[in-house]
């Protein structure tokens, strides 16, 4: 919630920003119908947060924002779509971190996720929360963690899918505390979220936006949750850090890119019309019903983000032995 008080302080700087972008747009940039790729079905987390957007956008530029969703090979349909396109700003990229940080480093997707993506903004961030079936005896992270150390091997933990953030953060985690588990994967959050429910998976580092309603119902327990500070929506549910791991943070985000080489006043545009939307209270509000923090960062800051997630994934993907040969 530190970065909402930051993005409404900046607020009144922002208008004035948006009225000059907004000059701009009605003598240049867009014209025509805007596309925005979405990599996954419709219906999820990531296509809810691309529809709030495409409305915003739309009735901002006055044009046309059309979400269109490109499923399929952990999203690198959609990435090579939009790094494909033409740097025209009419060709949009609604990523999730794993098509950037994970599905390159895991194999030949096709596309490179920094030199053929320019960054406009990351709209919103979503941490992981460590979660537990009632029936294991533990309701702390130091307790899972001794629970486990005793019996080296012969427990097992849920994920979403190799290489999801699921399975790779807590993979991170594991290899912090110096733990052995044993993976079972899932084909999506979905069905791991039934096991977990039902007890046959006992342990899912899961998405916090799937994750709140479970806990708050004491269907599942919360040991730990995997941002730097607690969430809102959970503020009794200590870091992961705070619990005995300095530093320690996965965070999964929803961004927007344009294919490189795009003209800077578009992404300018661009930028400024996602920081003028997490500014927005009932934009904020519906995006926090995600369970998603808004942040609307600047160009640079999304680069800088990438560059950083590039490096924490590709540990953890080489740590896990996944990485692209």
């Amino acid at each position: 919630m530190r970065t909402r008080r930051a993005v409404i302080a900046a607020g009144s700087a922002w208008a004035l920003a948006a009225r000059i972008r907004l000059a701009f747009a009605r003598e240049g940039y867009p014209q025509n119908t805007i596309r925005l790729i979405v990599p996954f079905a419709p219906g999820g987390n990531t296509d809810g947060n691309a529809r709030l957007v495409a409305q915003w956008l739309g009735e901002r530029l006055g044009v046309a924002v059309i979400v269109e969703n490109q499923g399929g090979a952990g999203g690198a349909i959609a990435a090579k779509t939009v790094a494909r396109a033409s740097p025209d700003g009419y060709t949009l990229f609604f990523s999730a971190l794993p098509q950037i940080a994970i599905v390159p480093a895991m194999e030949s997707a096709g596309y490179d996720p920094v030199k053929d993506f320019a960054p406009v903004s990351a709209v919103g961030t979503n941490p992981f929360v460590l979660l537990t079936h009632p029936s294991l005896p533990v309701k702390t992270l130091a307790e899972f963690v001794d629970y486990v150390r005793q019996r080296p091997g012969k427990l097992t933990y849920a994920s979403a899918g190799i290489g999801s953030l699921a399975h790779l953060s807590m993979v991170l985690l594991l290899r912090r505390a110096g733990l052995e588990m044993i993976h079972v994967p899932y084909k999506g959050d979905a069905p791991a979220m039934v096991d977990l429910l039902g007890g046959q998976a006992p342990v899912y580092f899961g998405n916090l936006s799937v994750a709140t309603p479970q806990v708050r119902a004491g269907a599942l327990r919360a040991l730990a949750i995997s941002d730097d500070h607690r969430s809102a929506q959970l503020p009794e549910v200590p870091t992961v850090a705070e619990a005995g791991y300095p530093g320690f943070r996965t965070l999964t985000w929803n961004g927007l890119l344009a294919p490189a080489a795009t003209p800077r006043p578009v992404i300018d545009i661009l930028a400024g019309e996602i920081r003028s939307a997490v500014a927005d209270p009932v934009f904020a509000r519906r995006l926090m019903d995600f369970g998603v923090e808004p942040l609307g960062s600047s160009p640079a800051e999304f680069a800088a983000t990438i560059a950083s997630d590039i490096k924490i994934w590709t540990d953890a993907v080489n740590v896990e032995g996944l990485g692209a040969h």
